[in-house]
């Protein structure tokens, strides 16, 4: 790479997240046996005629108002004529000289760890294609249309990002805005969230672009670093070796770590765009604008300083924090409330809350959880009348829904002097009963007291295990 530098361009694909598809009425969970969510307007049957789901405007002025970008006052659809199996109508209904975004930028960190500007060229409204499953088992290929007519916002960048890992940092940067929105729910497993790179090289100096080439649908960060260092490189040799870089569309193979071409790339004038003749221009009142502006929560970056500078949370946590917006509200929330510092609050969110929800897959917003909740447990939890463990066993309850709330704190809140004389009761009762690991104990095998405390809990239920252990101890040191 000494005399080679690499410009990269990134196309963000984000699934709205919207209830229904952007010009049916049709469903867009996700999972769903095949073809069972796409009606005829998804199929692209004659007769049937596309009708815009108003939400997803809202959305992309969303993003648009979020990254300082024009929104644009008239914005019209178009019809980008090509065939995929997995594209029923023959074309996709996209936006392409009035695209309802235009301009704004995205702030990273550069390798000396400055500030970069990375500028956005547009975010334009389209519809998803349909999935092509291949099957080398039966050497045929099955088509799933599901995904059809799937609202899509497309973020395309100024090719301004230098690496792989201003790549990485860059769509971090736009999927953590995008969740943080609540626009897109930013499942890349799902592919609701992923990304074409274009890429091309040159030499240092050089002002004149490279010949580049797109690396379609890739949706994991790892993956975008992987398969961009691979395709630079990939580059590089051609052109050292006196060959030519063919401009075509190529996929990454995560299995081999390299890319292969996929087809020639197109370019605009191969799609025959068109003003879409079923759908009127979309009229944006700046008075509408000005509401949504208004309505938008405060942006990450905002809320990243003043979580550092008032709180003193790690930026680890602080990421995290910023990653959900429900997550935010919620942190916020509890601070407000509880009386224990703001410190200690995400502390023990992230041992005990956030730690199930990556562990599990779950969503925070779709529990039962509430923050009083949350707050009560910690107050409980400061005054030792839950431990650790029961707060785990509370907050699974809760979240598979077994009782009542106040039920379920209370089955696990252990307070009473009663208590603790059970508890002792139960030690010296284990102790008692089992003089061979006494024995055990005394003859220095001390790793024999995570018996005694097993035997102990079996029926402490509630009970702390580090007090348990501490008094075992404690009585074994003096038998």
């Amino acid at each position: 790479m000494s005399k080679w530098e690499s410009v990269i361009g990134l196309e963000i694909h984000a699934q709205l997240s919207t209830k229904s598809k952007i010009f049916s009425a049709s469903s867009t969970l996700y999972g769903k046996d095949p073809n069972k969510q796409a009606s005829y307007v998804d199929l692209g049957m004659p007769g049937t005629l596309p009708v815009l789901n108003k939400s997803v405007i809202k959305k992309a002025i969303q993003f648009g108002l979020a990254i300082n970008a024009k929104i644009a006052n008239k914005s019209i659809f178009a019809r980008k004529n090509y065939f995929y199996p997995d594209l029923p109508k023959n074309y996709q209904i996209s936006q392409l000289d009035s695209p309802i975004v235009e301009g704004g930028y995205i702030e990273i960190k550069d390798s000396n760890n400055q500030n970069k500007k990375i500028n956005i060229t547009r975010a334009h409204l389209e519809e998803d294609a349909g999935k092509s499953i291949h099957s080398n088992e039966n050497n045929c290929t099955y088509i799933d249309l599901n995904r059809a007519g799937t609202p899509l916002l497309e973020i395309v960048s100024e090719p301004e990002i230098a690496n792989s890992k201003e790549a990485v940092s860059y769509m971090k940067k736009i999927h953590n805005l995008v969740t943080y929105l609540d626009i897109c729910d930013g499942n890349m497993q799902e592919g609701s969230f992923r990304c074409d790179a274009n890429v091309s090289v040159r030499k240092i100096g050089d002002k004149n672009l490279g010949t580049r080439t797109e690396l379609k649908n890739i949706n994991s960060f790892k993956f975008v670093e992987k398969a961009i260092n691979y395709e630079i490189q990939r580059q590089i040799d051609l052109l050292e070796d006196g060959k030519n870089i063919i401009q075509e569309t190529r996929l990454y193979d995560e299995n081999k770590d390299s890319t292969k071409s996929m087809r020639s790339k197109e370019e605009a004038n191969d799609y025959r765009y068109f003003p879409d003749p079923d759908l009127l221009p979309i009229e944006i009142e700046e008075k509408y604008i000005m509401e949504i502006k208004n309505s938008l929560p405060e942006l990450p970056e905002i809320k990243f300083e003043y979580y550092k500078s008032n709180y003193n949370f790690s930026e680890d946590q602080i990421n995290i924090i910023l990653s959900d917006i429900y997550i935010t509200n919620f942190i916020d929330q509890a601070i407000s409330l509880s009386k224990i510092e703001p410190k200690r609050v995400v502390n023990y969110f992230m041992s005990l809350i956030y730690s199930k929800l990556n562990k599990e897959k779950l969503k925070l917003h779709k529990s039962e959880l509430k923050v009083e909740i949350f707050c009560l447990l910690l107050e409980l939890i400061e005054n030792k009348k839950i431990t650790k463990n029961n707060f785990k066993n509370i907050i699974d309850s809760i979240w598979n829904k077994k009782n009542g709330v106040n039920e379920i704190i209370k089955s696990y809140t252990t307070d009473s002097e009663e208590d603790n004389d059970s508890v002792d009761g139960l030690i010296h009762k284990v102790i008692s009963q089992n003089t061979k690991q006494v024995e055990e104990y005394k003859s220095g095998k001390t790793k024999i007291v995570g018996f005694f405390v097993g035997r102990v809990l079996k029926d402490a239920k509630g009970a702390d295990p580090t007090s348990i252990k501490n008094k075992i101890i404690k009585i074994l040191e003096s038998v």
